[in-house]
């Protein structure tokens, strides 16, 4: 069932909610958790509380029905309601359009832009030939002469200045006006008000009024130098020339996703029937053995089989040094291999691979818009139909005041000024822009909403292991107690770990291994969440893990607590192992921050952003490794699946809170924070339920994701406010008469370029 946030008003689907609250007996959904806690602040700002009863979602329902769906067009930004809009269908997405121009941009944008560079240059030569036309007659008269003497016009009486301003301005009406008027067609047959209904009636209205005064001078006895056939001229080149810019510098600023669609490899060489066959790249099939050779691209993601070699994969994570490739190691399509030949098995193909899902994540990411654009769509949804009641009114009250001329150069004015290119491109341009920047960074950034949470951020919350740290912990000390040798509590301690998954285990085996110890398997294996592992080997039941673990299988450590606080206070992680009932020693296991923790927790401070680290390590070993990187707060014994619960403990003190981790284990934290931040995720990028995601494994691209959604944040905000500012003040001077369509045409066409141009800028923002 369809309902209405009753923040932004947005018509969502009811199971797609992302929250819900219950208010004077009615239910509302809410498409974001930023307009949950807008409406749970003060409901009555945006209820009415006399309507608010049971019923109240049905009769939501039955508005949304009514109004339709909106959706936007990717092109031009006008928000249209879907049943009534172009619709087209593209890899597995689908997309609204208000005109055939926006679709042919869309689907293709080269062959339109040479025709756009057709229809500009037909219209600027018009326009140019009417300037040398008029300079002519002028310089004419100056001279003490008439046209009449250098031109044949004597001898035919119907070629008037007003048939030659007809003849010059046809063409541009024709030519240069087509994808306008056949763009006002369509929207009047689907009855929606777009920018080309704008333009179209506004030039035509000049023209077809100038036609009737030349060659119907009965019908309208106005003298023949009023025309203004050049009003409809020159409005189309202008527009026409501030819409090729426009596209010229949308094309520019969206390289980053065009250069990753050209990564796609054309063919693939793979194994079939034991011979070596080149096929389509998209034939490529899952578990198919594919060669690849040097200088090729990799045509999918797998795994290496045989062989190895070093692999360029800049395009997809910034890394400009090609990382070694070996056997077991994964490969990801599309990425460059520089000089060795091998083999590897085909795990993702088709629209699973990585490079995909980078492309439909950065694509959805700049069709998606902010609430403060939502707010936009809605004004601009109306905004076409009152410019057009406006544009009328004015016409009519200027004709009553008896000035049927302003009542034209008003009536064309407020239409051309009031276009909202402006106003539908201020979100999408910014957008494309920063998340393009962002892709060939190795910063994927989900959707405008992250943008706008980003830019009200307080708290960064770390998790520990694999975050801050680089999740390869090693063996540091190993404490055996009486008369248990350091062999045999190593092998007690790597038997009960054989059979775990957990880096603390991965730490115990590899030193093990070392030390040539041949480790039996366990007879039964249980593993406590939090807290450690219990099996039964040679005999015996082995236990390995922390205090609650010894505590709730009663075994006495607190004569032990001063060695066990001194190996923490060193920054180890302290696993205490038992044997049969009884103590047998403690393993001290250690993880590597990662270089640039400390940096990064700085410039998180620097900008105003408390920083906080969550771990399931105890309380010392937790402030050791926070005391390194600078991190006061520190919020340590935290069970895998409490994180979520914290990170929500964290925003109910009112705070906007980010959080940082693996993307797979912190999975709850990550959906619960306001923002969460996926690092080094290149090969899982489909499996994250982070808002922004580095696909590099470098902390410092946390403050960089930061930094560039403030800055495009920033971008937004100042497009939405000109697109604003532009219209507000433009339509009452043209109402009163006091714009000249022709200046209106140049401003309306310089509004749009001047907020392309300055979305444009952030591709040159340091971050």
């Amino acid at each position: 069932m369809k309902v209405i946030d009753p923040v932004c008003k947005m018509t969502i689907e009811d199971t797609d909610a992302v929250a819900t609250s219950s208010y004077k007996g009615a239910t509302y959904h809410f498409c974001s958790k930023p307009c949950k806690e807008d409406f749970d602040k003060d409901p009555e700002a945006f209820v009415d509380v006399k309507a608010a009863m049971p019923k109240m979602e049905e009769m939501i329902a039955a508005t949304a029905k009514a109004i339709g769906e909106m959706a936007k067009d990717p092109i031009c930004g006008m928000v249209i309601p879907k049943e009534r809009s172009i619709k087209r269908d593209v890899g597995g997405r689908s997309y609204y359009f208000c005109s055939e121009n926006c679709v042919r941009t869309f689907e293709a944008p080269e062959a339109e832009l040479k025709s756009m560079k057709r229809r500009v240059t037909i219209a600027l030569t018009g326009v140019l030939a009417l300037a040398i036309f008029r300079a002519a007659v002028f310089l004419g008269l100056a001279a003490g002469a008439t046209i009449l003497t250098w031109v044949p016009i004597p001898f035919l009486p119907w070629f008037t200045w007003g048939v030659w301003l007809f003849i010059i301005t046809t063409p541009i009406m024709i030519f240069g006006g087509k994808g306008f008027f056949i763009g006002a067609w369509h929207a009047i047959k689907s009855r929606v008000a777009n920018m080309d209904l704008l333009i179209a009636l506004g030039t035509s209205t000049a023209y077809i009024y100038s036609a009737f005064v030349v060659f119907f001078p009965k019908v309208l006895p106005v003298e023949e130098k009023n025309v203004y056939f050049e009003v409809s001229a020159i409005i189309i080149a202008f527009v026409l020339l501030g819409k090729y810019m426009e596209e010229i510098i949308k094309k520019r600023s969206s390289a980053a996703i065009r250069k990753l669609l050209d990564l796609r490899p054309q063919t693939a060489r793979v194994i079939r029937d034991a011979a070596e066959v080149e096929i389509p790249a998209e034939s490529v099939m899952v578990n198919e053995i594919v060669v690849v050779r040097p200088g090729e691209k990799i045509p999918t993601d797998g795994v290496v089989i045989e062989g190895h070699s070093s692999v360029d994969e800049k395009m997809l994570t910034g890394e400009s040094v090609p990382v070694e490739k070996k056997t077991g190691d994964q490969v990801i399509g599309g990425t460059l291999n520089k000089v060795g030949a091998f083999k590897f098995k085909a795990t993702r193909v088709g629209a699973d691979t990585t490079l995909s899902q980078i492309i439909k994540m950065v694509e959805e990411a700049q069709a998606s818009s902010s609430q403060i654009q939502r707010l936009a769509d809605k004004v601009a949804s109306y905004f076409v139909p009152a410019v057009i009641g406006v544009a009328f009114l004015s016409a009519a009250v200027w004709i009553i005041i008896g000035d049927p001329t302003f009542a034209l150069l008003s009536f064309v004015a407020v239409l051309i000024i009031a276009c909202p290119c402006a106003l539908g491109i201020a979100t999408p341009a910014a957008l494309m822009v920063g998340v393009g920047k962002g892709a060939e960074l190795g910063i994927l950034i989900r959707g405008a909403e992250y943008l706008e949470r980003a830019e009200k951020l307080k708290v960064m919350v770390f998790d520990k292991t694999g975050t801050l740290t680089k999740g390869e912990p090693e063996v540091t000390e190993i404490v055996p107690i009486a008369d248990v040798t350091v062999e045999e509590l190593l092998m007690l301690a790597a038997i009960a770990e054989k059979g775990s998954e957990h880096p603390l285990a991965e730490a115990i085996i590899k030193r093990a291994s070392m030390m040539g110890l041949s480790i039996p398997d366990a007879e039964a294996f249980e593993a406590v969440p939090g807290h450690g592992v219990k099996v039964k080997a040679i005999g015996k039941e082995i236990v390995i893990g922390n205090r609650r673990l010894m505590q709730n299988i009663g075994i006495d450590i607190k004569d032990k607590e001063t060695t066990i606080s001194a190996l923490e206070e060193r920054g180890n992680t302290v696993m205490i192992v038992a044997a049969g009932g009884d103590l047998k020693g403690f393993i001290a296991v250690a993880d590597t921050l990662k270089e640039n923790a400390a940096e990064v927790v700085k410039g998180l401070k620097d900008a105003m952003v408390e920083v906080v680290m969550l771990t399931g390590d105890n309380e010392r070993t937790a402030k050791a490794i926070g005391a390194k990187v600078g991190i006061e707060r520190i919020i340590s014994n935290v069970l895998p699946g409490d994180k979520a619960k914290v990170v929500k403990g964290l925003q109910s003190e009112g705070k906007v809170v980010a959080m940082v981790g693996d993307g797979i284990n912190d999975s709850p934290a990550l959906a619960q924070a306001d923002i969460g931040i996926a690092i080094g995720s290149g090969s899982d990028v489909a499996k994250e339920t982070g808002g922004i995601i580095l696909v590099r494994d470098d902390l410092r691209d946390v403050i960089k994701g930061i930094k560039l959604s403030r800055a495009t944040m920033r971008k937004i905000k100042q497009n939405l406010f000109w697109a604003f500012i532009y219209n507000s003040v433009g339509i009452p001077i043209a109402a009163f008469g006091l714009l000249n369509p022709i200046i209106a045409a140049a401003a309306m066409a310089l509004s749009s370029l001047s907020v392309v141009t300055n979305s444009a800028l952030l591709k040159g923002v340091k971050i």
